[in-house]
């Protein structure tokens, strides 16, 4: 957290670090000489001075670089400022002091003048489980507000931490037709996914692209289950997945679908629609490392053995889906730099 606009943790300025779990240990404010070392001496401001100002779409005009001085003159500092006192060599938390002005947000973090670390810890808490993954987020806060109106926590953005697997080498070679369940020349993604005992997929036969709010409802059901279980699927069905335009394939939101680990889009002979690698809600499933092909069988783009899945052990099945579990894993290997992709049959 830093004073001022986001721009100096952007730039990689001096800010502070703590854990909203544990605020009052922070290792920047550990001794008196590391604070005076670590902590923020400059911060950025918009330039209110009409008369300055310039239309620019670039971010950095417009704004300021001050010192903390500068912002304790605006009032900016009383709960966010410690004073260090240098005739007696020690810094005392909060600013009706002589002395020199730290930024250590001790209030907040120490007194809870402001709920900051409960806020943090509440929406990391929810978001990690609704995106089935570790997050991270952006927030600002205002603490100058009118008298009797509460200060302001602005939730800005969140986003998933990934481990990058971008690094393992994974080469598809000669293949067997008869081992293989899926393959796919349009695959994104890279390294190998294990452990994968389930599919839940779209049945070809009844899909009907007027009911795809209904199979997103129903699919949302079972994923729902699999994250009670602790479990992940691999996911298969036709359209473009996450489409805004429920005719163009099934309306799905992260949520929905967030225990997969592979989504396929198997198109249809009757059903062709470009696929989605270029769109938005793609590129939020390649934040959390979830493999996704492209196939259409029935033009050679791809191998789909349907007849294999439908053999299957049946977990669950309704009018649109079919869930069929393996004893033994499948295993998904992507070649990020080929773009090719396969699901082996169990062995």
């Amino acid at each position: 957290i830093a004073l001022g606009l986001g721009k100096t943790i952007v730039d990689g300025g001096v800010s502070l670090r703590f854990c909203p779990k544990y605020p009052k240990k922070v290792l920047q404010l550990s001794n008196l000489q590391t604070t005076l070392r670590n902590t923020q001496r400059e911060f950025y401001a918009l330039d209110l001075d009409s008369s300055k100002y310039i239309a620019s779409v670039k971010e950095d005009v417009n704004l300021l670089k001050l010192k903390i001085d500068d912002a304790e003159e605006d009032g900016s500092l009383n709960h966010i400022a410690s004073t260090y006192d240098f005739q007696d060599q020690v810094m005392r938390d909060g600013i009706n002091y002589q002395g020199k002005k730290l930024i250590t947000f001790a209030n907040i973090l120490k007194y809870n003048v402001f709920p900051l670390c409960d806020i943090l810890n509440t929406l990391l808490d929810i978001g990690q489980k609704e995106m089935n993954n570790h997050v991270e987020i952006e927030f600002a806060v205002n603490l100058d507000t009118p008298p009797n109106e509460p200060s302001v926590f602005s939730f800005l953005q969140i986003r998933p931490i990934v481990e990058a697997s971008d690094k393992m080498n994974v080469t598809i070679g000669e293949l067997n037709k008869d081992e293989m369940l899926i393959y796919s020349e349009s695959a994104l993604g890279n390294g190998v996914i294990e452990n994968m005992c389930d599919i839940v997929y779209v049945k070809p036969e009844s899909f009907k692209a007027s009911e795809t709010k209904k199979i997103a409802g129903l699919i949302e059901i079972i994923n729902n289950e699999f994250i009670k279980q602790g479990k992940n699927y691999i996911l298969i069905g036709p359209g473009r997945w996450g489409s805004s335009d429920p005719w163009l394939g099934i309306p799905v939101k992260w949520s929905q679908i967030s225990a997969s680990r592979l989504i396929i889009e198997a198109g249809l002979e009757n059903y062709r629609i470009d696929p989605s690698q270029g769109t938005h809600f793609f590129q939020n499933l390649t934040s959390f490392s979830v493999g996704y092909f492209t196939i259409n069988p029935f033009i050679n783009e791809g191998y789909y053995d349907l007849d294999f899945l439908s053999k299957m052990p049946i977990a669950y099945e309704d009018d649109y889906i079919r869930h069929v579990h393996f004893e033994k894993p499948v295993i998904v290997q992507i070649d990020g730099k080929s773009h090719k992709g396969i699901v082996m049959k169990p062995s």
